[in-house]
């Protein structure tokens, strides 16, 4: 796996630079971790794949694990690459955890490093019972499993909003402030020409309609007829039990 890092590296930083358009100049430590037990306690979480270690321009990976679907290698090195390239290039105090990782998953077409993420089901679900988190309450990541991968959901979630709304050079906008020392939300508003209270709302109305009550059903409506079908079984097999005691009563008359 190592030869395999080696080869694939220029194509990553290739790919890392036509989204970000900027280059790695820097070279990486990556260490390979094969056993899983050793990969959890360094990470201090099961549901991490990856991380990055960006002052010390270091990345871990879980070798026993890269290539569990839909995680390949190759896209799991983009986006730890993308974290280091992020913070080598902007003070950290620019940077809130929700626009780093929101950026490394729209450069790494759309994967985080969590083994646990489902979809964008977190954030469906945060969507229809009205509890998706503020974004400026995720200048860092809360530590419990589900309100970490719905925090991974709504950064990735706005980054592609934004660029779906405004174009890829908004982003490129956004980073190059950044870069010269302004703060995310100003970097937000000289980009976009709308704060990040507005720019929140829009989200938010975006989401809405996108996760429906509809929509939400729909994307699992293979789960609801499984749960469905167990139902319907057990009816039956209930009403089964009940005909066949009716009818073991009925016997016991007859014998009288």
């Amino acid at each position: 796996m190592a030869e395999e890092v080696m080869k694939m590296f220029p194509d990553v930083k290739d790919a890392l630079k036509k989204s970000l358009s900027w280059e790695t100049n820097f070279k990486p430590q990556i260490v390979l971790i094969r056993d899983r037990d050793a990969f959890v306690r360094a990470a201090g979480s099961e549901i991490f794949l990856a991380y990055a270690v960006p002052r010390r321009y270091l990345i871990v990976l879980d070798a026993s694990r890269v290539y569990s679907k839909p995680f390949t290698l190759e896209t799991t090195l983009k986006h730890e690459m993308c974290h280091l390239l992020l913070h080598h290039s902007i003070a950290n105090r620019n940077l809130p955890r929700w626009l780093d990782e929101g950026i490394c998953q729209w450069a790494s077409g759309g994967i985080s490093e969590l083994l646990a993420t489902n979809g964008g089901s977190a954030l469906a679900r945060a969507i229809t019972a009205d509890t998706v988190m503020r974004i400026k309450d995720l200048e860092t990541f809360p530590k419990d499993e589900a309100s970490l991968v719905l925090a991974y959901e709504q950064s990735k979630s706005l980054i592609e909003y934004i660029n779906s709304r405004y174009g890829h050079d908004s982003i490129l906008r956004i980073l190059a402030y950044a870069r010269e020392g302004y703060p995310a939300e100003q970097s937000l508003q000289k980009s976009l020409s709308v704060g990040l209270p507005e720019l929140e709302q829009m989200w938010q109305e975006h989401l809405r309609g996108t996760y429906s009550w509809f929509s939400y059903l729909s994307s699992h409506l293979y789960t609801i007829l499984f749960v469905l079908a167990g139902l319907i079984t057990i009816y039956g097999f209930i009403r089964f039990l009940k005909k066949k005691r009716e009818y073991a009563d009925e016997e016991e008359g007859d014998a009288f």
